[in-house]
């Protein structure tokens, strides 16, 4: 039964109309698998010698002490960016397969998750670090298991909360507030949270509580999903009541406006595009590491200019991408009709044009840290409004990847988003600026490096429709491939 699974799975891979792009970035995604278990690998052997050497801190305590906060950064990540590697089910009710091995197989494949096997990089290493040291093997060994325990109950607990949006913010708000009254003294979370973890190392008897859970959770994911394994129940299209708005002012755009219409409806009613968008002003934010100085590595013009082109690129580059994508579901049905091409993707570039602006004001605060930081931030805008919404646009004709709106998950981006294409289509975002502003900067001075990247963006809108003209072409001779690819929903 395993045996006929795995097959399937392999199948669907192999037959996936984006297998190139598949390929590509399996590849890319094992390089950078490879580093990631590298530096958790460092970490988990250097730990002990920085607390204990460097800091003069109890080694155990301390990783005890902050791994509440350990615990919580995990779950958090896997909310945002771990995928629910899940067979496509509706098919296999219809074969002679045992519901119980369809949802253990599920079940299995999120255990297998690289978000568990990296945290085994570091444990590993720090475990062995403190048998050598001399601390007690059996204690040890229990803290092992407590504490994979308690990871892989964050495995299920994000099967659980992966439809709910308001858990993200509460998580993230929690953990701001939380470190926030550590930070300056109020209130210190870990002093109490501490003891918890370190008392499984002092009783390794309470190691079979984190056990107890995580077999717990394991049941109870596994009867939700296979009670709820019914076409006509939890696998049934859930149905809502439609509402109607007018938009009247968005009228003034012309043709382009019913375009404009319905993807600004498309994001107000649908849970994807909604997290996305609401995710997306988050990168206003992402300039605080660059500009203010809090980060040593991040000094200097080249980052500069990378951290202006993300503050009010974030909504761009989430949306722009997946452009036509988004229109998966009724893509089809819109090619069949009588309709212009460009008024379609000019909807687009409309609606990154006022993401854009409205990030661009949000972000007024960095006058706070001085003109010429706020000066960057205007100018990236610029150049995201006359080069890369055109480059985004231009990417996302390569992208094959239906999405499914009423899922927030992947709200970060998709794998297959990317291609040999894509990638190359990366260059124009964001190399070029760097290196056009570090040019300027090291020749004349910093304003002649803005000075440049704001004529390459100058240019860009002086020859839009040349470059709409560009990106049509391209759009038109990827059209049947999109579509066939649209038709399969795994």
């Amino acid at each position: 039964m395993l045996t006929s699974f795995i097959q399937l799975q392999w199948k669907s891979f192999f037959r996936s109309a984006s297998l190139s792009s598949n390929l590509i970035i399996k590849i890319l995604m094992g390089f950078f698998a490879l580093y990631m278990m590298v530096s958790f690998a460092i970490l988990g052997t250097s730990i002990y010698f920085l607390l204990e050497q460097e800091l003069g801190l109890e080694p155990l305590e301390t990783v005890n002490r902050f791994m509440i906060y350990y615990l919580a950064m995990d779950l958090l990540a896997r909310y945002m960016l771990q995928k629910m590697p899940v067979v496509n089910i509706r098919p296999l009710l219809y074969l002679p397969f045992k519901k119980s091995k369809i949802v253990h197989f599920s079940l299995w494949k999120t255990i297998l998750s690289f978000f568990n096997i990296i945290h085994a990089f570091v444990l590993v290493p720090f475990t062995v670090v403190l048998l050598i040291k001399g601390y007690d093997a059996l204690a040890v060994i229990a803290w092992f298991l407590a504490i994979s325990a308690l990871i892989f109950c964050n495995n299920f607990i994000n099967i659980f909360i992966n439809a709910i949006n308001w858990v993200f913010f509460i998580v993230i708000g929690s953990l701001i507030i939380l470190g926030a009254l550590q930070y300056y003294q109020v209130f210190d979370i870990s002093l109490w949270t501490g003891p918890i973890f370190h008392s499984l190392y002092k009783t390794p008897i309470t190691a079979l509580i984190p056990v107890l859970l995580l077999i717990g959770f394991y049941q109870i994911a596994f009867h939700y999903f296979k009670s709820n394994l019914y076409l006509d129940s939890g696998l049934a299209t859930k149905q809502k009541d439609g509402k109607t708005e007018q938009l009247q002012w968005v009228n003034r755009f012309g043709s382009v406006g019913v375009f404009l219409k319905n993807d600004i409806k498309l994001i107000k009613r649908n849970k994807r595009s909604k997290t996305n968008t609401l995710i997306s002003f988050l990168f206003v934010f992402y300039g605080l590491l660059f500009f203010t100085g809090a980060l040593e590595m991040y000094e200097g013009p080249f980052w500069r200019m990378f951290a202006a082109i993300f503050v009010t690129g974030g909504f761009l580059f989430s949306f722009g991408q997946f452009v036509p994508s988004w229109d998966s579901s009724y893509y089809p049905l819109m090619m069949s009709q009588n309709i212009r091409y460009r008024d379609y993707l000019n909807s687009k570039w409309w609606l990154m044009v006022m993401a854009t602006l409205v990030s661009l004001v949000m972000a007024s605060f960095y006058l706070y840290f001085g003109w010429e930081v706020y000066l960057a931030v205007v100018v990236g805008a610029c150049y995201n409004i006359g080069v890369n919404s055109y480059m985004v646009l231009w990417g996302g004709a390569y992208v094959k990847t239906p999405i499914d709106l009423t899922s927030n998950k992947k709200a970060f981006g998709d794998s297959q988003a990317f291609n040999a294409k894509t990638l190359l289509l990366t260059i124009p975002k964001l190399v070029i600026p760097m290196l056009l502003y570090a040019l300027g900067y090291y020749t004349i001075g910093p304003i002649y490096g803005y000075g440049l990247v704001l004529l390459v963006a100058v240019l860009g809108f002086a020859f839009k429709e040349k470059v709409f003209d560009i990106i049509l072409k391209v759009y038109k001779a990827e059209k049947y491939k999109t579509l066939a690819a649209y038709k399969q929903k795994n």
